[in-house]
């Protein structure tokens, strides 16, 4: 049936059978695709009748369809246009693994990060509204994204507004660490409450004189009104008191009913509506539906067995994050002031083994980065030393809060960031290649990266000591590197470590880039050119007598190696240094250049970008005479 899809009106055409037999369909194209090439598998799955539906019902290019994050829009994919690229999904020159409004006309707006689709949604309709060409416009947002605020602000504004906004709240009861938040406990209240419970004893007590087999149906359904009176009640109430029309919960797996539902809708509701859908995430595909969160965002894996393509990271080393959580474990061991707050990201940041050691200590606050740095900012206030660990890329979302909740008061908030540099193939709207100089730029904050594992174990126990303001130390995704030959000396605050000391060319690094610097020093010297190898360790403070040093050494070229953006990123902060100094260097800056990078394997963006030994070993020896 598939293969009969050319373009989205062909949905159209299909009766409930033939849409039933597309979907199936479509979830063996995903699982097959996936499989090889990893990528956001359980939530597509669960959402593949919800977009089936919306293309049965809606024009995707008059009424548009936005997507909160993308995680659950291959099927979209497939069904518009992209079928015959999707096994090239998070590859290299390929499809992204998330909506991109330059890879195709049906994608209404980019996405990658979470809780935008209503904003962006109201959006797009006031602006056809404004042009005199008002159209339906629907928005789908998963349970997990509806934690963060924005998701909030964007219904108010909607339902003040009064337009008619058609947004679909795809409830799975998963996100990718366990949900948190007010909302699910508010929800859990019914079943616990007095009244509640009062009538349910009352019923239990009721028909205990009756037959065994009606008392026992008579129980089954009530158990049954249990399990729903959670979304039946609740729901209705919060989002109506927004200004919404409240519809569900439904079947979001019944074809007949979401087609049924959406018409109607689309044919006779003129005022903001929410239609609240309960999927089963993973759905179709066995190992995922029994652990949704091990296959919401998968690598390469067997598609008969479940089991997972482990990387070499996983087999036999250790990433970033997990020492991350396992040096944190051994500081909070012996400092009880010691706690850790994550944005949903538990797993991701390394902080289960924490979770499970110290659970009073582990603050997993949901898709709420914002929220997340202020509430850092009041444990601070109370003398505790919060360590707020969050990707770098979402770590961008609460900018307002790092500058005047944590630096302005200058407080000793520790910030874990996660995932600094390129990630691979999650591409431009996860890369973390602006942290360095977002923050740099802020009063009172400090700024680290460490060369290694071992010098990431070293940072954190410095930044446990610190206490005279914010301080954040950035590390990247994936497995560690060491250097058993090198020496790893004590930290000092503001100053770098230097490796090599002759020569009349100075390499300065900043983070785990440190081992480009170490590759092209070791051929140079293999051609007998000597040079300095300095590892910085802080992008803030700039070592200033480092700097001094050189100069005094008649040191004339500078090499500065980064992860980050090249424009206001650590080359910058040498240049700027060298500049209040009045040193005369000739500075030459390797790092992200002024434009965002695609997605593929972190090797071939490295030799894209020409952050690769090679490419710096040849600008030296060709355009430096040394």
């Amino acid at each position: 049936m598939l293969e009969s899809i050319k373009i989205p009106a062909d949905v159209k055409k299909l009766d409930l059978r033939q849409l039933a037999q597309l979907c199936k369909d479509i979830r063996e194209r995903i699982i097959d695709v996936t499989s090889k090439t990893g990528g956001h598998l359980a939530p597509s799955l669960g959402a593949v009748e919800l977009t089936v539906a919306l293309l049965k019902v809606f024009d995707p290019l008059k009424n548009r369809i936005v997507w909160d994050v993308g995680h659950q829009s291959y099927a979209y994919k497939i069904l518009t246009e992209r079928n015959d690229k999707f096994d090239t999904l998070r590859q290299y020159g390929g499809l992204s693994g998330f909506n991109n409004i330059f890879e195709s006309k049906y994608d209404a707006f980019g996405v990658g990060h979470s809780s935008t689709s209503i904003s962006a949604g109201l959006g797009i309709y006031v602006g056809k509204e404004l042009k005199g060409k008002p159209e339906k416009v629907v928005v789908v947002i998963g349970d997990g994204a509806m934690t963060a605020g924005e998701a909030f602000e964007g219904l108010n504004n909607v339902g003040g507004l009064g337009k008619n906004l058609i947004v679909i709240l795809n409830d799975n009861s998963m996100s990718i660490s366990k949900n948190v938040g007010g909302m699910h406990s508010y929800l859990a209240n019914i079943l616990t409450g007095k009244r509640y419970n009062k009538i349910k004893k009352e019923v239990w007590d009721a028909v205990q004189a009756l037959p065994r087999i009606v008392r026992n149906r008579i129980i089954y359904r009530v158990r049954r009104l249990e399990d729903s009176i959670l979304s039946m009640l609740i729901p209705c109430s919060l989002f109506e008191d927004l200004g919404f029309k409240y519809i569900g919960p439904i079947n979001g797996h019944s074809m007949p009913t979401l087609v049924k539902i959406l018409s109607n809708v689309k044919e006779h509701v003129d005022v903001p509506c929410l239609i609240h859908i309960l999927t089963k995430k993973g759905k179709g595909f066995g190992f995922a539906e029994q652990d949704a969160t091990k296959f919401h965002g998968v690598p390469s894996f067997n598609n008969l067995t479940g089991e997972l393509n482990k990387t070499k990271e996983e087999k036999n080393t250790t990433s970033y994050s997990k020492l991350f959580g396992r040096t944190l474990e051994k500081i909070a061991e012996k400092d009880e002031k010691v706690i850790a707050i994550t944005a949903a990201m538990t797993d991701g940041t390394g902080l289960k083994g924490f979770a499970e050691r110290f659970p009073e200590r582990l603050f997993d606050v949901g898709i709420a980065e914002q929220h997340a740095v202020t509430f850092a900012a009041g444990l601070a206030i109370e003398g505790i030393k919060p360590f707020v660990a969050i990707y770098s890329t979402f770590l961008q979302r609460a900018y307002d809060q790092i500058i005047h909740d944590v630096a302005l008061q200058k407080l000793p908030v520790r910030f874990a960031i996660d995932r600094g540099g390129l990630v691979g193939e999650d591409g431009p709207t996860h890369h973390g290649a602006f942290d360095l100089s977002y923050l740099r730029c802020i009063p009172n904050m400090t700024i680290m990266a460490p060369r290694d594992g071992k010098e990431l174990e070293k940072m954190l126990k410095f930044m446990h000591r610190y206490e005279k303001g914010p301080i954040a130390v950035r590390y990247p995704r994936g497995e560690i590197q060491n250097f058993p030959e090198l020496l790893n000396p004590k930290i000092a605050y503001g100053k770098s470590e230097v490796i090599f000391n002759e020569g009349k060319i100075a390499i300065i690094t900043i983070g785990s880039v440190f081992k480009i610097g170490y590759e092209v020093c070791n051929k140079l010297q293999s051609k007998g050119i000597l040079s300095y190898l300095i590892n910085a360790r802080f992008v803030k403070p700039v070592d200033s007598e480092m700097l001094m040093e050189l100069a005094d050494k008649g040191v004339k070229n500078i090499v500065t190696i980064e992860e980050n953006a090249v424009r206001g990123g650590f080359g910058s902060a040498i240049l700027e240094k060298a500049n209040e100094l009045g040193l005369k260097f000739r500075i030459k800056m390797f790092g992200i250049s002024d434009k965002f990078v695609t997605y593929g394997k972190t090797s071939q963006l490295h030799h894209l970008i020409g952050l690769e030994t090679k490419n710096i070993l040849d600008f030296i020896l060709k355009e430096i005479k040394i």
